[in-house]
Protein backbone atom coordinates (compact mmCIF):
# COMPACT_ATOMS: atom_id res chain seq x y z
CA UNK A 1 0.00 0.00 0.00
CA UNK A 2 1.38 3.17 -0.97
CA UNK A 3 0.51 6.83 0.24
CA UNK A 4 0.47 8.31 -3.26
CA UNK A 5 0.59 7.37 -6.36
CA UNK A 6 0.90 9.80 -9.10
CA UNK A 7 0.20 9.46 -12.54
CA UNK A 8 1.87 11.42 -15.39
CA UNK A 9 6.14 11.33 -15.40
CA UNK A 10 5.52 15.51 -16.31
CA UNK A 11 6.50 18.47 -14.46
CA UNK A 12 3.76 18.37 -12.35
CA UNK A 13 3.61 14.73 -11.26
CA UNK A 14 7.29 14.63 -10.47
CA UNK A 15 7.44 17.95 -8.74
CA UNK A 16 4.67 16.46 -6.88
CA UNK A 17 6.20 13.14 -6.29
CA UNK A 18 9.16 15.19 -4.77
CA UNK A 19 7.39 17.57 -2.37
CA UNK A 20 5.68 14.37 -0.97
CA UNK A 21 9.17 12.63 -1.06
CA UNK A 22 10.11 15.53 1.16
CA UNK A 23 7.22 14.64 3.73
CA UNK A 24 7.90 11.16 4.13
CA UNK A 25 5.41 9.69 1.98
CA UNK A 26 5.49 6.64 -0.09
CA UNK A 27 5.25 7.54 -3.74
CA UNK A 28 4.61 5.85 -7.63
CA UNK A 29 5.03 7.77 -10.43
CA UNK A 30 3.11 6.28 -13.60
CA UNK A 31 4.21 7.27 -16.92
CA UNK A 32 4.70 7.00 -20.34
CA UNK A 33 7.91 7.05 -21.88
CA UNK A 34 8.77 10.14 -21.34
CA UNK A 35 10.37 10.34 -24.74
CA UNK A 36 7.19 10.63 -26.49
CA UNK A 37 5.98 13.63 -24.81
CA UNK A 38 5.58 17.15 -26.01
CA UNK A 39 7.85 18.43 -23.00
CA UNK A 40 10.45 16.00 -23.95
CA UNK A 41 11.03 17.31 -28.11
CA UNK A 42 11.06 20.59 -27.10
CA UNK A 43 14.49 21.97 -28.70
CA UNK A 44 14.56 25.03 -26.18
CA UNK A 45 12.50 26.56 -23.08
CA UNK A 46 12.95 29.86 -22.23
CA UNK A 47 10.76 31.11 -19.75
CA UNK A 48 11.54 28.30 -16.76
CA UNK A 49 13.00 30.51 -13.54
CA UNK A 50 16.32 29.86 -13.21
CA UNK A 51 17.17 27.84 -16.59
CA UNK A 52 17.10 30.87 -19.30
CA UNK A 53 17.81 27.97 -22.10
CA UNK A 54 17.48 24.30 -21.52
CA UNK A 55 15.81 21.61 -23.81
CA UNK A 56 12.79 19.96 -22.76
CA UNK A 57 14.95 16.51 -22.67
CA UNK A 58 17.62 17.96 -20.43
CA UNK A 59 14.81 19.52 -17.88
CA UNK A 60 12.81 16.31 -18.18
CA UNK A 61 15.62 14.17 -17.34
CA UNK A 62 16.59 16.46 -14.50
CA UNK A 63 13.21 16.27 -12.84
CA UNK A 64 12.76 12.40 -13.27
CA UNK A 65 16.67 12.31 -11.35
CA UNK A 66 15.26 14.42 -8.73
CA UNK A 67 12.12 12.29 -8.07
CA UNK A 68 13.97 8.83 -8.27
CA UNK A 69 17.14 10.17 -5.95
CA UNK A 70 14.66 11.33 -3.38
CA UNK A 71 12.80 7.92 -3.04
CA UNK A 72 10.21 7.77 -5.89
CA UNK A 73 9.55 4.64 -7.56
CA UNK A 74 9.45 5.48 -11.57
CA UNK A 75 6.93 2.72 -13.16
CA UNK A 76 6.37 3.36 -16.99
CA UNK A 77 3.37 2.43 -18.96
CA UNK A 78 -0.30 3.34 -19.09
CA UNK A 79 -3.32 3.57 -16.45
CA UNK A 80 -6.20 2.88 -17.61
CA UNK A 81 -8.75 2.29 -14.16
CA UNK A 82 -8.83 4.07 -10.88
CA UNK A 83 -11.57 2.24 -8.30
CA UNK A 84 -12.26 3.27 -4.75
CA UNK A 85 -13.25 0.70 -2.22
CA UNK A 86 -13.22 0.89 1.23
CA UNK A 87 -11.40 4.44 1.52
CA UNK A 88 -8.39 3.03 -0.56
CA UNK A 89 -7.36 3.56 -4.22
CA UNK A 90 -6.82 0.79 -6.70
CA UNK A 91 -4.79 1.56 -10.05
CA UNK A 92 -5.03 -0.47 -12.87
CA UNK A 93 -1.64 0.11 -14.91
CA UNK A 94 -0.32 -2.96 -17.09
CA UNK A 95 -1.61 -5.83 -15.99
CA UNK A 96 -1.10 -4.83 -12.74
CA UNK A 97 -3.22 -3.36 -9.55
CA UNK A 98 -1.74 -0.83 -7.29
CA UNK A 99 -3.42 0.19 -4.23
CA UNK A 100 -2.65 4.16 -2.38
CA UNK A 101 -4.03 6.15 0.12
CA UNK A 102 -4.36 9.35 -2.03
CA UNK A 103 -3.88 9.60 -5.98
CA UNK A 104 -2.24 12.38 -7.94
CA UNK A 105 -3.60 13.04 -11.44
CA UNK A 106 -0.78 15.12 -13.86
CA UNK A 107 -1.59 14.02 -17.18
CA UNK A 108 -1.08 16.64 -19.28
CA UNK A 109 -3.91 17.35 -22.02
CA UNK A 110 -4.40 14.25 -23.22
CA UNK A 111 -5.36 14.33 -26.86
CA UNK A 112 -7.69 11.39 -27.39
CA UNK A 113 -10.84 11.20 -29.86
CA UNK A 114 -13.43 8.81 -27.88
CA UNK A 115 -14.81 6.42 -30.49
CA UNK A 116 -19.04 6.95 -31.27
CA UNK A 117 -20.92 5.00 -28.39
CA UNK A 118 -17.26 4.99 -25.84
CA UNK A 119 -18.69 6.89 -23.51
CA UNK A 120 -21.96 6.01 -23.16
CA UNK A 121 -21.34 2.83 -22.56
CA UNK A 122 -18.23 2.79 -20.67
CA UNK A 123 -18.79 0.34 -17.65
CA UNK A 124 -21.42 -1.13 -19.43
CA UNK A 125 -19.58 -3.16 -21.43
CA UNK A 126 -16.98 -1.26 -22.49
CA UNK A 127 -13.70 -1.23 -20.34
CA UNK A 128 -9.98 0.01 -20.97
CA UNK A 129 -8.60 -2.91 -18.66
CA UNK A 130 -8.73 -6.59 -19.21
CA UNK A 131 -7.30 -7.38 -15.97
CA UNK A 132 -9.98 -5.16 -13.90
CA UNK A 133 -12.81 -6.31 -15.73
CA UNK A 134 -11.91 -9.48 -18.03
CA UNK A 135 -13.66 -11.61 -15.69
CA UNK A 136 -17.09 -10.48 -16.29
CA UNK A 137 -17.08 -11.53 -19.90
CA UNK A 138 -15.72 -14.55 -18.95
CA UNK A 139 -17.28 -17.24 -21.86
CA UNK A 140 -18.40 -14.58 -23.64
CA UNK A 141 -17.33 -13.09 -27.14
CA UNK A 142 -15.53 -9.42 -26.69
CA UNK A 143 -13.79 -7.16 -29.42
CA UNK A 144 -10.47 -5.63 -28.33
CA UNK A 145 -8.98 -2.34 -30.04
CA UNK A 146 -5.71 -2.76 -30.40
CA UNK A 147 -4.02 0.35 -30.41
CA UNK A 148 -1.13 0.32 -27.80
CA UNK A 149 1.62 -2.06 -27.26
CA UNK A 150 0.27 -4.25 -24.60
CA UNK A 151 -2.73 -4.78 -26.52
CA UNK A 152 -1.60 -8.20 -27.40
CA UNK A 153 -0.53 -9.01 -24.23
CA UNK A 154 -4.30 -8.41 -22.96
CA UNK A 155 -6.35 -9.96 -25.62
CA UNK A 156 -4.32 -13.17 -24.74
CA UNK A 157 -5.39 -12.81 -21.41
CA UNK A 158 -8.73 -12.88 -22.30
CA UNK A 159 -8.48 -16.01 -24.30
CA UNK A 160 -6.88 -17.04 -21.43
CA UNK A 161 -9.87 -16.61 -18.75
CA UNK A 162 -12.08 -18.36 -21.50
CA UNK A 163 -13.08 -15.50 -23.80
CA UNK A 164 -13.76 -15.47 -27.72
CA UNK A 165 -11.64 -12.39 -28.73
CA UNK A 166 -11.67 -10.66 -31.99
CA UNK A 167 -8.76 -8.04 -32.41
CA UNK A 168 -9.60 -4.64 -34.26
CA UNK A 169 -6.94 -2.88 -35.82
CA UNK A 170 -8.43 0.39 -36.60
CA UNK A 171 -9.31 3.62 -35.82
CA UNK A 172 -12.67 3.01 -37.55
CA UNK A 173 -15.03 2.21 -34.89
CA UNK A 174 -18.46 2.68 -33.58
CA UNK A 175 -19.30 0.78 -30.63
CA UNK A 176 -23.88 0.02 -30.32
CA UNK A 177 -26.15 -0.23 -27.68
CA UNK A 178 -28.61 1.22 -25.80
CA UNK A 179 -27.89 0.33 -22.05
CA UNK A 180 -25.28 -2.06 -22.65
CA UNK A 181 -22.82 -2.88 -25.25
CA UNK A 182 -24.86 -5.23 -28.39
CA UNK A 183 -22.42 -5.14 -31.30
CA UNK A 184 -18.92 -3.19 -32.57
CA UNK A 185 -19.33 -1.67 -36.77
CA UNK A 186 -15.34 -1.76 -37.09
CA UNK A 187 -14.43 -0.86 -40.91
CA UNK A 188 -18.14 -1.10 -42.15
CA UNK A 189 -18.14 -4.85 -40.79
CA UNK A 190 -20.64 -5.39 -37.81
CA UNK A 191 -19.21 -7.43 -35.08
CA UNK A 192 -21.75 -9.36 -32.27
CA UNK A 193 -20.29 -9.19 -28.67
CA UNK A 194 -20.50 -8.47 -25.13
CA UNK A 195 -18.11 -6.07 -24.33
CA UNK A 196 -15.07 -3.70 -26.06
CA UNK A 197 -11.76 -3.52 -24.08
CA UNK A 198 -10.01 -0.17 -25.65
CA UNK A 199 -6.36 -0.13 -25.74
CA UNK A 200 -4.98 3.07 -26.54
CA UNK A 201 -1.78 5.02 -25.16
CA UNK A 202 -3.33 7.40 -23.15
CA UNK A 203 -7.15 7.21 -21.66
CA UNK A 204 -8.97 10.80 -20.67
CA UNK A 205 -8.46 11.79 -17.35
CA UNK A 206 -12.63 12.22 -16.74
CA UNK A 207 -12.59 8.34 -17.91
CA UNK A 208 -10.07 7.19 -15.54
CA UNK A 209 -12.12 7.89 -12.53
CA UNK A 210 -15.96 7.43 -12.48
CA UNK A 211 -17.58 10.57 -11.62
CA UNK A 212 -14.78 12.84 -11.68
CA UNK A 213 -15.98 16.65 -12.55
CA UNK A 214 -14.39 18.66 -15.21
CA UNK A 215 -15.06 21.69 -17.21
CA UNK A 216 -14.47 22.17 -21.18
CA UNK A 217 -12.63 18.85 -20.94
CA UNK A 218 -10.35 19.72 -17.80
CA UNK A 219 -10.47 18.20 -14.06
CA UNK A 220 -12.47 21.09 -12.18
CA UNK A 221 -9.88 21.08 -8.99
CA UNK A 222 -9.89 23.62 -5.51
CA UNK A 223 -7.06 25.89 -5.02
CA UNK A 224 -5.46 23.00 -3.62
CA UNK A 225 -5.64 20.73 -6.65
CA UNK A 226 -8.86 18.81 -5.03
CA UNK A 227 -11.22 17.43 -7.06
CA UNK A 228 -15.29 16.38 -6.15
CA UNK A 229 -13.99 12.84 -5.27
CA UNK A 230 -12.22 13.29 -1.55
CA UNK A 231 -8.76 11.98 -1.73
CA UNK A 232 -8.00 12.42 -5.75
CA UNK A 233 -6.01 15.68 -6.71
CA UNK A 234 -5.03 16.94 -9.81
CA UNK A 235 -2.14 19.27 -11.35
CA UNK A 236 -0.33 20.57 -14.24
CA UNK A 237 -1.91 21.01 -17.95
CA UNK A 238 -4.65 18.37 -16.94
CA UNK A 239 -6.62 21.14 -14.92
CA UNK A 240 -6.40 23.56 -17.76
CA UNK A 241 -4.65 27.05 -19.26
CA UNK A 242 -2.53 28.76 -18.77
CA UNK A 243 -0.37 25.37 -19.61
CA UNK A 244 2.91 26.42 -18.70
CA UNK A 245 5.90 24.13 -16.53
CA UNK A 246 6.63 26.69 -14.24
CA UNK A 247 2.48 26.69 -12.95
CA UNK A 248 2.91 22.73 -13.38
CA UNK A 249 5.58 22.77 -10.62
CA UNK A 250 3.64 24.86 -8.42
CA UNK A 251 0.59 23.08 -8.80
CA UNK A 252 2.35 19.57 -8.43
CA UNK A 253 3.34 20.73 -5.34
CA UNK A 254 0.32 22.29 -4.05
CA UNK A 255 -1.17 19.04 -4.45
CA UNK A 256 1.03 17.05 -3.10
CA UNK A 257 1.02 18.96 0.50
CA UNK A 258 -2.75 18.56 -0.26
CA UNK A 259 -2.60 15.20 -0.25
CA UNK A 260 0.11 14.62 2.45
CA UNK A 261 -2.69 16.59 4.84
CA UNK A 262 -5.33 14.06 3.49
CA UNK A 263 -3.35 11.22 4.77
CA UNK A 264 -2.49 12.77 8.04
CA UNK A 265 -6.58 13.53 8.80
CA UNK A 266 -7.45 9.73 7.93
CA UNK A 267 -8.52 9.96 4.38
CA UNK A 268 -12.60 9.82 4.24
Amino acid sequence: MLDIIVIGGGPAGLSAAISARQRNKSVAVISNDITQSNLYKAREIGNYPGFPVISGPELINKLTSHAAGAGTEMLTGRVYKILQSGGDFYVGHGTEILTSKSVIIATGVAHTSLFPGEEKLLGNGVSYCATCDGMLFRDKKVCVVCLAPEAEEEAAYLESIGCSVVRLKTRDVRINGESRVASVIADGKEIICDGVFILRHAVAPHLLVANLETWDGYIKTGPSGDTNIPGVFAAGDCTGPPLQIAKAVGQGQTAAYAADDFIIKGGF
